[in-house]
């Protein structure tokens, strides 16, 4: 199904999509208790994680798929970038900005 639009993938492609991206995120949100850097009933906290977890899941998917990686690999990227959240986020946001900054004007 490479070269498709978002809207062109089937629903079962995007549930996997989904549940591999939580998983990630319940996964990171798990660990976090465990190490005691959040509370484990942080209701607000565990929300965000997903809602990055499915975020950072749907780009990692639409990238490979652009990229026509693997289905399979595809899933295992999927799942490590939603474990990932928003320390992917941010280094993606670092790579960009250091990118950018060679087409700066000199100072």
């Amino acid at each position: 199904m490479h070269d498709a639009g978002p809207e062109q993938y089937p629903i079962m492609t995007y549930a996997w999509v989904l549940i591999l991206s939580i998983w990630g995120g319940v996964v990171s949100f798990w660990r976090k208790c465990r190490e005691g850097h959040t509370r484990c009933f942080n209701i607000v906290e565990f929300v965000g994680e997903i809602a990055t977890s499915i975020l950072v899941g749907l780009i990692t998917f639409w990238m490979a798929e652009s990229a026509h990686i693997h289905q399979v690999t595809t899933a295992a990227l999927v799942a490590v970038s939603g474990h990932m959240g928003s320390r992917l986020l941010f280094k993606v946001e670092t790579y960009i900005e250091a990118r950018l900054k060679r087409f700066e004007p000199g100072e």
